[in-house]
């Protein structure tokens, strides 16, 4: 009896761990741990405090491996350390589409699209870092050399070490010295017997506007009655002429037609005359050129009196270009 119970206990210790194999096989598969997986390596050149072995990578914010190794290299060529961190990606969360492309081709054809590494913050609590993956088509590539038989993805800086190598370039030190110098000349600016004269002589040189503005205001105040009385007749002569100008411009065009009127007559009879006078005599060379004269002035008058009439105020304003 005693040696059936120890054979029963030792089959169901056998059946349980079988059933535990089972499932975990089954929770890894489930996870997709046990899918096929693309070994990679990124070489960082700044501080990976925070990154730690099992850590997520991410693309675009969705989980598609983990760090397996972290390692650090010095060189002795140059004096140089690099951190170089492995991971392990997995097609769990990767869904191919198209033909022609599995997974060895996959992480290269990403790379020279534009895939790039780098660190990111899990948490502002706890200071855990992880691998953030996207696409950086603008970066420019830099693969530094590492012993590695898996395919090596670029990494781009953080925000957090951009701004740290900013801050490492300013020369504080020359700001310091330029502050100092500025402060020495101001200094030496202020104790010169100009700048402490420069109060005295801005307030006089106020004081000198206020009165100088006040007397103008005086002047002013003085001259407004007179100017008020100038700009009163002023106004009462320009209406008066503008009251006048019609009956002026109308005497003036009456009067220039009964000149032209008289100019006429006298016209006609010196033709008259010229009709009795012998052709070749100078006499009638006299007359003709006084008959010029008097037609040319008959027709001044008539345009100034055409004028007159469209524009009584060419008396005042003068004949404009467009009044032809």
């Amino acid at each position: 009896m005693g040696e059936r119970k120890h054979s029963v206990l030792i089959g169901s210790f056998v059946v349980g761990s079988l059933l535990i194999v089972l499932a975990g096989a089954v929770v890894i598969g489930s996870t997709g741990f046990g899918g096929q997986r693309e070994r990679v390596v990124m070489v960082f050149e700044g501080s990976v405090k925070g990154l730690t072995v099992g850590a997520p990578v991410a693309l675009r914010g969705v989980e598609i491996g983990q760090v397996t190794d972290i390692q650090l290299l010095l060189s002795t060529d140059k004096a140089d350390i690099i951190m170089q961190v492995e991971a392990e990606l997995s097609e769990r969360n990767v869904l191919l589409v198209g033909e022609g492309m599995d997974a060895s081709s996959l992480i290269p054809y990403l790379i020279d699209n534009g895939l790039r590494a780098q660190l990111n913050m899990q948490s502002v609590l706890t200071g855990l870092l992880y691998v953030q993956m996207d696409f950086h088509p603008d970066t420019v590539v830099s693969l530094p050399d590492v012993t590695s038989p898996h395919t090596q993805v670029p990494t781009i800086p953080t925000e957090l070490e951009l701004l740290r190598r900013t801050l490492q370039s300013i020369d504080y030190a020359r700001i310091a010295q330029d502050i100092g110098d500025i402060a020495g000349s101001l200094n030496t600016l202020t104790a010169t017997e100009e700048f402490q004269a420069l109060p005295g002589d801005l307030q006089q040189t106020l004081a000198s506007l206020a009165q100088a503005g006040d007397g103008l205001t005086d002047a002013m105040v003085a001259l407004r009655p007179e100017v008020t009385t100038v700009l009163a007749e002023a106004r009462g002569v320009l209406q008066q002429v503008n009251a006048d100008l019609p009956g002026l411009a109308s005497s003036a065009g009456s009067g220039l037609k009964r000149l032209d009127s008289a100019l006429l007559a006298t016209e006609q009879a010196m033709r008259s005359i010229g009709d009795q006078v012998d052709p070749g005599s100078p006499t009638l060379y006299q007359l003709n050129a006084t008959l010029k004269e008097l037609a040319d002035a008959s027709r001044a008058l008539q345009s100034l009196a055409r004028l007159l009439e469209e524009h009584p105020d060419a008396l005042l304003r003068g004949r404009r270009s467009n009044d032809q």
